[in-house]
């Protein structure tokens, strides 16, 4: 069943904060000084965008870190700072032209519970509380900030008869090209 839902996605809507990150805030006297992101999840975000999947970032938080995240995967909807993300995901879904059943959400706290409530598909990660991964369709392997985005994005790829993209020489040239251009 989870693959004819993975087969009909067109949007990806991420949380980043305990998904594309592992959730530690860092500080120092001037506020967040750093968030790791792993490379892995990157590159299956660009794989998603290069074909044809959109990405979209949704996060109760807004920092120049996350900003500065966003702007080098060159992902071209995020609404930032908003906690209230029921709403802000049916706005994801209208600026890309898409459906519920044509969206999956990824998210790993009470926050986005909502958010699973009204997309498609929601995928939670492995470190997440047991109450989210009782609400989301599906609990990933990896967890936040560990490659679960990854995880996730090959397994619509491969649903959707793309996994050429991350599996093979070949496949995966094509999409560099198209990174470049």
């Amino acid at each position: 069943m989870i693959t004819e839902k993975l087969k009909k996605i067109k949007l990806v809507i991420t949380d980043i904060d305990g998904v594309l990150t592992d959730g530690l805030l860092h500080y120092d006297a001037n506020g967040e000084a750093i968030k790791s992101f792993h490379v892995r999840d990157g590159l299956g975000i660009r794989m998603l965008i290069e074909s044809g999947i959109q990405v979209a970032v949704l996060s109760g938080r807004d920092s120049s870190i996350l900003r500065k995240r966003i702007a080098d995967l060159k992902i071209s909807h995020f609404i930032l700072g908003k906690l209230e993300k029921e709403s802000a995901c049916f706005q994801l879904m209208q600026q890309n032209n898409v459906a519920a059943e044509e969206t999956a959400y990824i998210g790993d706290d009470s926050v986005d519970l909502p958010a699973f409530a009204v997309c498609g598909l929601s995928f939670t990660v492995a470190d997440a509380p047991q109450y989210v991964k009782t609400c989301a369709d599906y609990v990933l392997q990896l967890g936040g900030g560990k490659g679960a985005f990854r995880e996730m994005s090959d397994m619509i790829l491969e649903a959707q008869g793309k996994s050429e993209v991350y599996a093979t020489a070949k496949g995966f040239l094509k999409t560099v090209e198209k990174m470049t251009q």
